[in-house]
């Protein structure tokens, strides 16, 4: 899939809010917590420590401490794990592919534990765009099909069903992907 300049530009256009300022209806983020409308737009990408892991009932699909997290306007932190802490054999690529204008071009992936098959339930960034190449070799995964850690706290997914979202107990919104989002 390729990505015209004018095209990336236009979607970068899209978004009201940068992170340069809260909106009235955003929580205000509590001693120890984060409001997700002070994440950068264009996202921000840092290292994470702490101890992720994404299993389907008991199988564990990967476990890592040197995870990608991933901070955006409106967004719920999304964590990328390296391939190499992920167990690749449960998983096999899908059809379905989408457009980031930030990151590039997305790959889903699907998961398969015990015969049970979960659609598009991870996805990758294969070539990202500038700005994003730390995210090669990485995979992240959707809290509502698996059951995502950090630190062992079970997290909440992201509202509505694109956006993989990793919700935490430091994180406040409202997050972009519930009904009236659309012009975050």
């Amino acid at each position: 899939m390729d990505l015209p300049s004018e095209r990336i530009a236009r979607l970068r256009a899209f978004w009201r809010y940068v992170g340069d300022e809260r909106p009235p209806f955003a929580v205000v983020p509590q001693p120890g917590q984060e409001s997700v409308w002070d994440y950068p737009r264009p996202p921000r990408l840092e290292p994470d420590t702490r101890d992720l892991s994404v299993s389907l009932g008991a199988t564990e699909i990967a476990r890592t401490r040197r995870a990608l997290r991933l901070l955006e306007t409106a967004s719920a932190p999304n964590f990328y794990l390296p391939r190499q802490d992920v167990r690749m054999e449960l998983l096999a690529p899908c059809d379905r592919v989408s457009v980031c204008e930030w990151k590039g071009e997305v790959r889903y992936w699907s998961v398969t534990v015990e015969g049970r098959r979960l659609e598009a339930a991870a996805w990758e960034y294969p070539r990202p765009l500038p700005g994003y190449e730390a995210l090669r070799d990485h995979m992240a995964f959707y809290p509502r099909l698996l059951d995502c850690r950090v630190d062992g706290v079970h997290v909440q997914p992201q509202p509505g069903g694109f956006y993989g979202g990793w919700i935490t107990p430091e994180v406040v919104g409202p997050f972009k992907g519930g009904r009236g989002s659309e012009d975050w």
